[in-house]
């Protein structure tokens, strides 16, 4: 009954409370959308890259180094030297390593070279190994392994041929038109940038780049097997025991014969939320303040309506509805009203995030989930929600006070 007559008190001022709501829509939604893409953020780059000890690169500072060989964010400063790879390869603490090497795209997807190591030893999430969805590693110089949103968006198939570009831009006038690579495998989905990249081998890396006259030479298999890479971007390393990541830490940053750097992974992704951290704080307050805005407007809303009420709680009184039934009454009509808006503000902010999804990971590295339904979202929720009635509570009373003295004058 009070349901009913609060919703129909809300229909008799649409304009009003449709103006109300859009503010209390657009301040909730802001509020879901940094709450949300905040903690997605996290979990996403936590989960990129997993059982990795160390990352090898040029020095370029360690947060750069991890953004661009891990998160595919960025652009490499310079390449350390081939030698060091094998260096590092063939250290007796290392278990195992990866080499990675970046420059080159595929209609806005980054190719990445590598060797079979890849897709033996790169784990992600709670350490899952890569899987293929159909085909195989590599078996030739010129076959290409991609992730499963290239081939999703770009509707390959293995055995279909794709033509690599230089430079990472969306756009580029440079293709390496004659020697196409073949697909001989695609990846399962991880949920991780691994999805959005074209995986080569490193030789042909190194082919691409050559003068015409030697590509064909490759092409014909007559110099083949002398293709040798001169540099890659950065190693990633496993080692065999944890205690020695640190000593090998410091002599690879301390390395006389090429210039190294050497991360931990866990390290500086800290560093990556220590420097968001400030911009996270800005943000959450930025969306508070508006929040709080729009309750205040609602409080308004209401508390301007009461001169107009007079005769609706003139009615009510005459009903038999006592002062706390007309308290209850605007009260609910503000709790209704919030309560669609945040209903509203979720299925917004999931759209738009499912819709814009692969915009996200594909400029920013970003790959966040459509679905709000989680413990923080309840938790803003329930919040919201007391703060309406916080708010809320000046124009009950208001209309609490008026009932009062509508039953005194009658």
């Amino acid at each position: 009954m009070l349901i009913s007559l609060a919703w129909s008190s809300l229909c008799s001022r649409k304009k009003s409370v449709i103006l109300t709501f859009l503010s209390l829509l657009i301040s909730i939604s802001v509020l879901l959308s940094v709450e949300h893409i905040r903690q997605q953020a996290k979990t996403s780059f936590n989960r990129t890259i997993s059982g990795a000890d160390l990352i090898v690169g040029a020095p370029s500072g360690q947060l750069n180094l991890l953004l661009y060989s891990v998160f595919r964010m960025g652009d490499p400063t310079s390449n350390i030297d081939y030698q060091s790879y094998e260096m590092l390869k063939n250290d007796q603490q290392v278990a195992w390593a990866i080499p990675i090497s970046l420059g080159d795209s595929h209609r806005g997807f980054r190719v990445l070279g590598t060797n079979g190591d890849y897709f033996t030893h790169y784990q992600f999430g709670d350490k899952k190994s890569l899987g293929f969805t159909a085909g195989k590693p590599f078996a030739g110089m010129f076959d290409t392994v991609i992730g499963a949103d290239v081939a999703k968006t770009l509707g390959y198939q293995v055995g279909d041929k794709i033509i690599v570009a230089h430079g990472i831009g969306h756009t580029s006038f440079s293709h390496h038109d004659h020697s196409p690579f073949v697909i001989s495998g695609i990846l399962k989905p991880t949920g991780t940038p691994v999805d959005k990249t074209v995986h080569v081998t490193l030789p042909a890396i190194e082919a691409i780049h050559l003068p015409p006259s030697q590509l064909a030479k490759i092409l014909d298999g007559e110099e083949a097997q002398k293709i040798q890479p001169d540099s890659v971007t950065a190693v990633i390393l496993g080692l065999k025991t944890k205690f020695g990541t640190f000593n090998l830490q410091r002599d690879l940053n301390n390395y006389q014969d090429d210039r190294l750097m050497a991360v931990l992974p866990g390290v500086a992704l800290a560093e990556l939320w220590q420097m968001m951290g400030t911009v996270e704080n800005v943000l959450r307050v930025i969306s508070v303040l508006v929040l709080l805005s729009s309750l205040f407007g609602l409080s308004t809303m209401l508390l301007a309506s009461m001169n107009e009420r007079k005769g609706e709680i003139a009615v009510l009184r005459t009903l038999g509805a006592g002062p706390s039934v007309i308290f209850g009454l605007v009260l609910l009509e503000a709790l209704m009203l919030v309560v669609i808006a945040i209903a509203s503000a979720v299925s917004l902010v999931s759209g738009s995030i499912a819709l814009f999804s692969d915009k996200l990971a594909a400029h920013y590295g970003l790959f966040l989930s459509a679905n709000l339904l989680s413990w923080e979202t309840l938790q803003i929720a329930m919040i919201i929600t007391l703060a309406s009635i916080v708010t809320s509570a000046i124009p009950a009373f208001e209309a609490y006070k008026k009932a009062l003295q509508s039953s005194l004058s009658g």
